[in-house]
């Protein structure tokens, strides 16, 4: 699923509202996806983590400096020390893939 699939979908579940209708527009459901995507990388970026109960959590994790290998010619090399985003799923999420 990419992004603008993500909107229909965000869509259809609006639609589906039991006693309301919601009447969010595809560039509404586009504006906040991007909104809350766009916090969420801010936050983990600026070293804080952002847990979405239920979903999971994201936060920013410390890679050491290591050797490696150049797998072409096989020689040693310095593979410097970085941050990368880490993702952890929540039990609610865990438990609905693989129940």
């Amino acid at each position: 699923m990419n992004k603008g699939e993500l909107i229909d979908a965000i869509i259809a579940r609006c639609a589906e509202g039991i006693a309301t209708k919601s009447g969010v527009t595809k560039k509404q459901a586009d504006a906040v996806l991007t909104a809350t995507l766009d916090t969420i990388i801010e936050t983990v970026s600026s070293g804080d983590k952002v847990t979405l109960v239920g979903f999971g959590s994201f936060e920013p994790r410390d890679r050491a400096a290591r050797e490696g290998r150049n797998p072409k010619t096989n020689e040693k090399m310095e593979i410097k020390a970085t941050r990368v985003p880490g993702f952890s799923a929540g039990k609610q999420f865990r438990e609905s893939v693989a129940p």
